[in-house]
């Protein structure tokens, strides 16, 4: 099976997902528009209206942005992250709905005490936002620090989850 993407809506707006034969690829947060979020999963060809696991994924964001804690047991594809990468997604995908860690303690958790930046270089390059929860990692005080997508989401994302932070 080739890459499919759809592109769905959930409460806060529109959210893009991709997959392979392998599993979930890459997913956006939701923006305004679903060109936007077709682009953001870098979507070429016609939608996958039809793909189980895609449909799967959509009910669940669905889920998730309408406020009900929604674990992501869904396959997903990242052959094109390193291993170290791999293991700190795995671990941040373990953290659960309303809690939170810091950079530090997922350092920790793959074995690599001390390597906090790069395990926030990692988070950086996640390609499956709220799937894997990178916006659930803190920083070492218990301040709100480092999204891609702005600490403005992040707090609104964490707020979600009935957890709330301060900023820099």
């Amino acid at each position: 099976m080739g890459d499919r993407w759809q592109v769905t809506r959930v409460a806060w707006g529109w959210c893009g997902l991709s997959r392979s034969g392998h599993g979930l690829t890459r997913v956006s947060l939701p923006v305004a528009t679903r060109a936007e979020a077709a682009a953001a999963v870098h979507a070429t060809g016609d939608a996958a209206a039809d793909d189980p696991l895609l449909k799967e994924v959509s009910a669940l964001l669905a889920a998730h942005f309408a406020g009900q804690p929604t674990p992501f047991g869904v396959p997903l594809d990242l052959r094109g992250v390193g291993e170290f990468g791999r293991a700190v997604l795995a671990a941040c995908g373990r953290i659960p709905w309303g809690r939170t860690a810091t950079y530090g303690e997922l350092a920790a958790a793959v074995g690599r005490p001390g390597a906090a930046r790069a395990v926030g270089q990692a988070l950086g390059r996640n390609p499956l936002p709220v799937v894997v929860p990178c916006h659930r990692v803190i920083g070492a005080d218990g301040s709100l620090v480092g999204f891609g997508s702005g600490l403005e989401m992040k707090r609104r994302l964490l707020a979600h989850e009935g957890v709330y932070l301060t900023g820099r």
